[in-house]
């Protein structure tokens, strides 16, 4: 059992940037970011293995960094050169199997707001 809880979310501007955060009670599991915006599919952005290297999706590779401190338990997404399309409900995701970017994660966080204004 694990739980999640983002924050981190707001309204920025086009160019902009935010940090996410996600907040979780163990550390053993493969974790990634989601986003899903109104009316469309959720989609996986970025994904960390337990120790090891990061995955992105094609759409924010080299603006967004995914990242672990496992002593403060917490995740990261820190976003750069944000954009409207950025625009969307960003939740994170924790299992024991490496689903990447398959939302078929067994655990999620509430979620938290990103609005990019043009």
């Amino acid at each position: 059992q694990v739980q999640l809880v983002e924050s981190g979310g707001g309204l920025v501007q086009t160019g902009g940037s935010l940090r996410l955060s996600c907040a979780y009670t163990s550390t053993t599991y493969y974790m990634a970011w989601f986003r899903q915006a109104p009316g469309k599919e959720r989609e996986g952005v970025a994904f960390i293995e337990n120790y090891g290297p990061s995955t992105y999706a094609d759409s924010v590779k080299g603006r967004f960094t995914i990242s672990k401190d496992n002593a403060k338990k917490t995740l990261y997404l820190q976003m750069n050169s944000l954009k409207p399309e950025d625009t969307a409900t960003y939740y994170c995701a924790a299992d024991r199997i490496r689903w990447l970017f398959e939302a078929r994660y067994k655990y999620w966080g509430q979620g938290t707001q990103v609005t990019v204004s043009s």
